[in-house]
């Protein structure tokens, strides 16, 4: 069985001790997708909806919550983020969010990054709601991660 590493010998969740780890730095890529109607991709597309532009307040929204990672999972460690950049890419039937998180540290990004692509595509949801409250998120998920002691990882 696979050590985990944030509970201790009882079982009781820890927040994991890594100052003996040597600062690396670290990356990590995610994605995640929300699939709506024609009319909503389309108003999105084209900087049609009522509440402003969705694809600028959902990129601020995104950085936003890469940096404020450790506050909304109890076990993650605050991180000194050096590069947040997330890419939405709107289509005819949804829009795919894209973030990568770089930082020079002792643990990795990835936590960063999957919030960041969750919190990006739930602001879409609340900008967009008024046009298409059926909108689905999901697919959320790591597609790479660099540095640190396990090494590089890409998603299959």
């Amino acid at each position: 069985m696979v050590d985990l590493t944030h509970l201790d010998d009882t079982g009781a969740a820890r927040m994991v001790d890594v100052s003996a780890k040597p600062d690396t730095t670290r990356r990590a890529i995610a994605e995640g997708r929300i699939a709506m109607s024609a009319e909503a991709a389309s108003a999105i597309r084209d900087a049609k909806v009522a509440k402003g532009d969705v694809l600028a307040v959902a990129r601020v929204a995104g950085i936003m919550a890469a940096k404020r990672t450790s506050e909304l999972i109890p076990l993650c460690h605050p991180l000194p983020i050096t590069s947040v950049a997330i890419d939405l890419a709107p289509d005819d039937t949804g829009v795919t969010v894209t973030a990568t998180v770089t930082t020079t540290g002792k643990t990795g990004v990835e936590m960063e990054a999957m919030t960041a692509v969750s919190v990006a595509l739930l602001t879409v949801y609340d900008m967009a709601k008024a046009l298409d409250k059926g909108m689905t998120v999901g697919g959320v998920r790591l597609l790479e991660k660099s540095g640190g002691k396990s090494g590089d990882w890409r998603a299959p």
